[in-house]
């Protein structure tokens, strides 16, 4: 299918905007009328004020990148967890669908089990495993149930050059910073995801945002791996041989449960054209040259 696409600039809200994702979509889509919305100074869990600033802005289109994403923390604060990740979701679709503006929202492989063993499609059912995965999915069902004009988008294993802000370093910088420290690295070796490049992604939002297919999409790079051959593939790339070794889950130790398979197929971005990601190998190279690792 040919994918049509809206030429004119748009009027586009980015909450989050000094995130890892956000900051990627501020550079994509600084051809259009960008507004740049940054915490605490916007706040989706004060709905009264969400609607007063997007009202006085007049968007076309909203895309809230901000979320709640400690994973093991949320464990242990489940009503953080449900106040940013579903209750404010909801507030925000509300506000949308008053003043008549789309809405981009992004969700997580964490709504799945892994109980399934090749990659997931928008049409499979989600039984999540933790905390986070729960109240993301409460989240899309917000959307879905309130909203007709909106992008639901899952994606996995983001990396920026930002970083991201909530959990500081992504794993790519992190993981090369405690090389550098001499750390031995320990990394588990049976959770399979796919590695997804953040300016990849707002490369594809910024194409999708102009058209009229919403829905819901699973959107990430090509191919799968494992926690651990991403790290291996990072420091093969770099030319360096850390102290890496892989370990499993249950020694690792993490509060949450994670799903042992995670990967997401783009079904729904191919069947509309949307440009196709580069295979997660590929992306990696590029993010390492572009942050002068090599």
């Amino acid at each position: 299918m040919a994918l049509f696409l809206i030429s004119s600039k748009m009027r586009i809200a980015i909450i989050g905007a000094d995130g890892q994702l956000g900051s990627d979509l501020v550079k994509i889509l600084r051809g259009d009328h960008l507004f740049s919305l940054y915490y605490p100074d916007f706040d989706i869990t004060q709905p009264e004020k969400t609607k007063r600033a997007l009202s006085r802005l007049q968007m076309e289109v909203v895309i809230n990148t901000a979320a709640y994403h400690r994973v093991d923390e949320c464990e242990d604060n489940p009503e953080q967890s449900f106040l940013v990740n579903s209750i404010a979701v909801r507030d925000l679709s509300l506000i949308c669908k008053e003043l008549d503006c789309v809405l981009v929202h992004f969700s997580t492989d964490y709504v799945f089990d892994g109980e399934k063993r090749d990659p997931y499609i928008e049409e499979d059912i989600p039984n999540p495993l933790n905390v986070y995965g729960v109240s993301k999915l409460a989240g899309e069902y917000f959307v879905r149930h309130i909203l007709e004009k909106y992008f639901l988008i899952r994606s996995c294993g983001l990396y920026g050059e930002a970083g991201c802000l909530e959990k500081g370093a992504n794993f790519v910088d992190g993981i090369i910073s405690l090389e550098k420290k001499r750390k031995p690295l320990r990394v588990v070796n049976d959770q399979w995801v796919t590695p997804t490049s953040s300016a990849e992604l707002a490369q594809r939002i910024n194409e999708l945002i102009r058209t009229t297919h919403y829905g819901l999409y699973h959107l990430t790079n090509e191919g799968e791996c494992t926690w651990f051959e991403f790290a291996q593939t990072i420091f093969s790339l770099i030319g360096k041989k850390p102290d890496l070794a892989p370990i499993d889950s249950r020694t690792y130790g993490a509060r949450a449960q994670r799903p042992s398979y995670s990967v997401l197929e783009n079904k729904k971005a191919k069947e509309i054209g949307l440009t196709y990601f580069s295979h997660w190998r590929k992306a990696l190279e590029d993010y390492l040259v572009k942050k002068g690792y090599f």
